[in-house]
């Protein structure tokens, strides 16, 4: 979530060396393909179809730009300032959505991360009563089935970075009971228990600790969520996890090599164990050449961090930065096909999701500008060869047979204690 905005200083120069020693090659952008074109067949499609969003951070934006006030920033009408509204989300023709209570790491260091929270887990419990027509809340994976039915939008809570729960098993249970059914292990920074992708390692993926989170979500029944963490962490979650795991927001590392997103051997062990990749749409993660301008950027904004204290300074020094690096490519709705297109090479249109991560990022490829826009990857899905059913898995069918493992294997740990 807010993947541009909340990964600045969140990456070591560590992450350059990688780049230049990994063997994943580079595809190059695309520049003439020309603009997908909606049929009946993909409309209807569209409409009959459950769309399940792994990852949306309107909550946040809610909080930053209106301080959480509805009569400030009404998301009934269309929002110039927001990716996400009502009438988006319904030309979108979205049925769940997975709102992320993402607060920032420099919360945790001032003590506040589980108070602010649970501020932004009553800020979406808040949207929802502010909008009875519109949304409902969904804890289960029958709930959503049974709310998409009545025209609502389910809406279920994610928690991104650990942080969160304070280094607390009762904490975790505590959010669990709040409503939050996944959580990403980490976010930008490495914690002391689990490594992310784009900090230096702590933890040689997970400590004993980690190890101990995963195990307590699995008998909540919480989704254990991979995306943010270090290729080390994501295999040791693998190999501790009794449920199948997700990646709420992440995209192919075989297409755009960035540290967000998912190895080819970690896509076939997700494939093995039951997974599923929900790509994300940012375009720094997504467009080779952006994904490379991306991690040097991160990387020169921790290196300056450790040399500059104060904020308009550091500020100052990245939009010089950005003046001569440029902002990079947007890429087009087809990038985003490569990369659903590489995952199921790799691991089969059985692991394969849709994670937007609007409200999250500041630059969308063309034709995927906010959330209105889903129909033109059902399109592509279609032009591409993908069957009906197949959109359907990759639309909801896939994450919600997680969701439902997930509970049985609750149910199971729970019985036999």
């Amino acid at each position: 979530m807010n993947s541009l905005r909340k990964s600045f200083g969140s990456v070591a120069l560590m992450v350059l060396t990688a780049l230049t020693s990994a063997t994943v090659a580079y595809a190059e952008e695309p520049t003439a393909r020309p603009p997908i074109v909606l049929t009946d067949e993909a409309r209807k499609l569209h409409a009959e179809t459950l769309l399940i969003d792994g990852h949306n951070d309107l909550p946040w934006e809610l909080r930053q730009q209106a301080r959480g006030q509805f009569d400030k920033l009404d998301i009934s009408k269309e929002q110039k300032t927001l990716q996400t509204d009502i009438p988006k989300l319904r030309k979108g023709g979205v049925g769940a959505q997975f709102w992320s209570v993402w607060v920032p790491g420099e919360t945790s260091k001032r003590g506040a991360a589980l108070s602010t929270t649970i501020e932004q887990i009553e800020l979406v419990k808040a949207m929802i009563a502010q909008y009875p027509d519109t949304f409902e809340l969904a804890l289960t994976a029958d709930d959503i089935e049974r709310i998409a039915k009545t025209g609502k939008i389910a809406s279920l809570i994610g928690m991104e970075g650990g942080y969160s729960i304070e280094e607390s098993i009762p904490v975790l249970r505590q959010l669990y009971a709040l409503g939050a059914r996944y959580m990403t292990l980490t976010h930008s920074d490495s914690l002391a228990w689990a490594d992310s992708g784009t900090d230096k390692p702590r933890s040689g993926g997970l400590s004993p600790f980690g190890e101990e989170v995963v195990r307590e979500m699995n008998r909540l029944g919480m989704m254990v969520d991979i995306s943010h963490v270090s290729p080390d962490a994501m295999k040791a979650a693998l190999r501790i996890t009794k449920a199948p795991v997700i990646f709420s927001h992440s995209s192919a590392r075989g297409i755009a090599d960035h540290p967000r997103n998912v190895p080819d051997n970690v896509l076939k062990l997700t494939a093995e164990n039951g997974g599923v990749v929900m790509v994300n749409f940012f375009s720094a993660f997504i467009v080779p050449e952006s994904a490379e301008r991306d991690v040097k950027r991160m990387a020169y904004r921790r290196e300056i961090d450790e040399k500059i204290k104060d904020e308009g300074e550091i500020e100052q020094a990245m939009k010089r930065w950005d003046a001569e690096n440029g902002r990079g490519s947007r890429g087009t709705v087809h990038t985003l096909l490569d990369h659903i297109d590489h995952i199921v090479k790799i691991a089969g249109v059985d692991h394969v999701g849709i994670g937007s991560d609007y409200d999250g990022v500041t630059m969308l490829p063309e034709q995927l500008e906010d959330a209105s826009t889903y129909p033109y990857i059902t399109q592509g899905l279609l032009d591409r060869g993908y069957s009906h059913e197949d959109v359907k898995k990759i639309y909801s069918g896939n994450i919600l047979r997680v969701m439902r493992a997930t509970e049985q294997v609750a149910r199971e740990i729970q019985a036999a204690k």
